[in-house]
Order: structure tokens, then sequence, then C-alpha cells
């Protein structure tokens, strides 16, 4: 499924469009409040190729974010973040100290990327099994079983549902 939806934000992209994305964050580990507070953030520590690949490759300036809490009760939508600053090498995974560490990466061969952030506007929070139970959201990779991905891209259309039920105009950002 997700290679479905590469193909079509890869066609968007020439056209000139901005695609849209969903990145995952553990409420506890950085919430939608802290990107507030903060302004603008690196997205650092995804470990998993394909989200990689997204973030190396395919995320752009301009492009827009469901910013989405995991790992909590319940997951749920919180804000619209941007992305602020394209894929770059993910310095965390040359620090020995950092959680993030990979001794297979260094400044020469970097194996992870990430991009910068900054917040949009907050949504009144759009959980999880509200998102399952929107007969408009059906297809949308984040409700297929099994998807674990942090980092993936949403359907222009599935963007602009959810950002209706959460209460915003996706038509003013």
């Amino acid at each position: 499924m997700i290679k479905k939806f590469t193909f079509q934000y890869t066609r968007r992209r020439k056209r000139g469009r901005n695609m849209k994305w969903l990145m995952k964050s553990e409420l506890d580990v950085y919430p939608w409040s802290q990107l507030v507070n903060d302004g603008n953030t690196h997205w650092d520590g995804v470990r998993n190729y394909q989200a990689r690949n997204f973030m190396r490759d395919s995320i752009k300036m301009g492009d827009l974010v469901l910013f989405y809490h995991s790992n909590c009760k319940p997951p749920h939508v919180a804000g619209v973040a941007r992305v602020t600053k394209e894929g770059y090498p993910d310095h965390t995974s040359w620090d020995s100290k950092s959680k993030y560490f990979d001794p297979k990466s260094t400044p020469e061969n970097p194996r992870w990327y990430m991009v910068d952030i900054e917040p949009v506007i907050e949504m009144k929070p759009v959980s999880l099994n509200d998102l399952r139970t929107n007969p408009n959201l059906e297809g949308m990779p984040l409700l297929a079983r099994g998807q674990r991905l942090s980092v993936q891209p949403v359907d222009e259309g599935f963007f602009r549902e959810i950002c209706a039920m959460g209460g915003i105009d996706p038509g003013k950002m």
C-alpha cells in the first residue's frame, strides 16, 4: 500500500504540489506542546529504512505534517506542522551517548536522516478510534493492520478529512 501512495505523491510533487505526511511521536517523549514551546525541532531518531527514505528523498520544505501521538491512550492526531528543512544526516546516530547511536553510521557515510518541522496549528484531538470509524478514511495506511511506520505519506483527501475532524480548515494553512 505504501508504494502506491509514494507513486501518487511523486506525481503530485512534479506538478508543484506540497505533499502531506504523518509523523508519530510518543506523548511522553516529544509531545505537540513541546513543539509549540520550542517553535521548531529536528525529527531525529527514525530507525526504519522506509521512513528514512521518505525523509531523505521525498519530504520537502513546506510539506504539511499531521503530528500524531502514539503509545498513549488514546493515540491521536494533535496538530499540523510544516517542514522547514529538508532531509539531512541525523547526527544523533554518530553520538555514542545517544539512544539513537548507530556505529555503522558516520558523517562520511550517514545511514539515517531527519527533517526539521515547526508547528502550524493545534487541532481538537482526533483519536485513532475516530479515524478507524470514519468511512472517508478507508484505505489510509495508518489504519492498516500492523502499520507501524513512524513517517508515512498521507493522501490529500485523508489529510483534509482529518483536519475537518479536528476542527480546522486545511485551506487556510
